[in-house]
């Protein structure tokens, strides 16, 4: 007859869980503080130059739609 084994318990399941959760934790590196001031910065410029972008597309497709329609303004 084949043998039955026993599934641990609730509680035991929770503790092991956790226990894994703060040795996943303790392996995170942390950015250092500049490290994360250049990086933000980086992405303040990626954000405006892209926002120039758009603006600039958009001011230009106005404008081409302005000389299509014949819709300037007075």
């Amino acid at each position: 007859m084949a043998e039955v084994k026993k599934q641990p318990g609730f509680f035991s399941r929770m503790k092991s869980f956790f226990r894994s959760c703060v040795g996943e934790i303790k392996k995170i590196t942390w950015p250092t503080p500049a490290n994360t001031t250049k990086n933000f910065f980086i992405v303040m410029a990626v954000i405006i130059l892209a926002g120039l972008f758009i603006y600039g597309l958009d001011r230009a497709l106005y404008a081409l739609l302005n000389l299509v329609m014949s819709t300037g303004t007075y």
